[in-house]
Formats: C-alpha cells, sequence, structure tokens
C-alpha cells in the first residue's frame, strides 16, 4: 500500500503544492510548527533518509535549498531549520521550518491551527 505521501504525490490526496520535479515534492505541512514548514519528499517512495542513493540526497538537497531560499525571504524568519526525522510517515522526507530561535523547532509544542485561506496566502508567498 503506497504511504500518504506517495498518495499527495499521486494526486489522490490533496495538498499545498510548494514545488515540484522529476523526483522531488515539496508541499506545505497541514500540522505546522511555523508558518511555512513544508515537507521535502522523494516521489520515489523509501522509507529512511539514507536509504536514497548518494545522488538523490545531494539533488533533494538542492531542491529543498531553493525551498529555504524562499521561505526565508517570505517569512522574514532567521534562518530556516533543517530536519529529516519521522517515523510516522513510511517514506522519506525533509522539514523546512522558518525559525527566529531554536524552540521554534520543537516538534513536541502544539502545531499551528491554519485555515484554508491562511495555507493559501502562504502558498502565494512561497511556491516555487
Amino acid at each position: 500500500m503506497a504511504s500518504i505521501f506517495s498518495r499527495i504525490v499521486a494526486g489522490e490526496i490533496p495538498c499545498y503544492k510548494v514545488a515540484e520535479d522529476d523526483e522531488f515534492f515539496a508541499f506545505l505541512d497541514i500540522n505546522p510548527l511555523a508558518e511555512g514548514h513544508t515537507l521535502v519528499i522523494p516521489k520515489r517512495e523509501v522509507d529512511y533518509y539514507f536509504d536514497l542513493t548518494d545522488g538523490e540526497i545531494s539533488r533533494i538537497n538542492l531542491f529543498a535549498k531553493k525551498i529555504a531560499v524562499k521561505l526565508k525571504a517570505a517569512t522574514g524568519c532567521r534562518k530556516v531549520a533543517v530536519s529529516v526525522m519521522g517515523l510516522e510517515v513510511p517514506h522519506a522526507h525533509i522539514h523546512l521550518i522558518p525559525m527566529n530561535c531554536e524552540s521554534d523547532v520543537n516538534f513536541a509544542k502544539e502545531k499551528l491551527k491554519l485555515s484554508p485561506e491562511q495555507f493559501t496566502a502562504i502558498l502565494d508567498k512561497v511556491r516555487i
């Protein structure tokens, strides 16, 4: 059975798509730690980030960098945090999180509750 992320890539589940190319896909996290929190995934379903090939790791990071640059400019944050983690979804992914202090990247804190209009407004600023 395909992961929820593969189903998002396939268009079976709607998302707020930030960017896409032949290999990778990025979309706004629907349970964000900060406005603009974006997930970057390989289209190829791989559970563990370090099971990606060396070339894929290089390319996904370059893909994520373009998004991070746009996120930083759009949100005015000090930096964009990069986190590779996640056991809940069996599909490798990178979190890009606009941050102004390290506590902004605490995954235990309460997630933002954004309306569809707020997500759309963010997407309009960060879409590539």
